[in-house]
């Protein structure tokens, strides 16, 4: 015996189809704000630059891993915004914390002040080791009256397993580096 359908039944048949073959949404994550010391004596007006990333961390999926000549990506487990802009805005929150008589602003936003000192940084690497542990590796630069340079390893062994283990030792790795710029300041 056989089944007719009509032209109605294929076309809803159709329209149903990439629903069904449709991915989950992915999980957003962000990077948490971590608070520090606070230090006095900082200059008042402080710029941090655009922040320079590794290429291979310019992606909306969170990167596990670069161990081994192999990236580890995360295909589900997004960042909230991209991790550029993401690490401007909670350092500069971090820093604003750490130095409460200055003012800490972003090169490419809405202040437009001449700063006393800029901030650069380059960010090499930010993500697990063999061990497991995470590892943010940077360049930093202070620049006014005189430049003061620095590299900086971090190794944090995430409190979870898991990403939100993982966003959680780069939350605090980066808290880490703020209390560095901070003290260079």
């Amino acid at each position: 015996m056989r089944t007719r359908i009509g032209r109605r039944g294929v076309m809803w048949l159709l329209a149903g189809l990439p629903a069904a073959c449709a991915s989950p949404n992915p999980a957003l994550y962000t990077l948490a704000i971590v608070p520090g010391a606070t230090r006095p004596g900082a200059p008042p007006r402080i710029e941090l630059r655009e922040i320079a990333l590794a290429r291979y961390l310019e992606r909306s999926q969170i990167v596990r891993s670069s161990e081994d000549f192999r990236l580890d990506v995360l295909g589900n487990d997004w960042w909230g915004e991209p991790l550029d802009t993401m690490l401007s805005r909670v350092l500069v929150q971090e820093l604003s914390q750490r130095l409460p008589s200055s003012t800490v602003f972003v090169e490419n936003g809405a202040i437009t002040a001449t700063p006393d000192v800029s901030v650069e940084l380059n960010i090499q690497r930010l993500d697990e080791d063999h061990s497991g542990a995470l590892v943010l590796v940077a360049q930093v630069a202070v620049t006014g009256r005189a430049t003061l340079t620095r590299n900086v390893r971090f190794s944090v062994p995430p409190p979870s397993p898991g990403t939100a283990g993982l966003v959680s030792a780069m939350s605090s790795a980066v808290g880490e580096l703020a209390d560095t710029i901070a003290g260079m300041l």
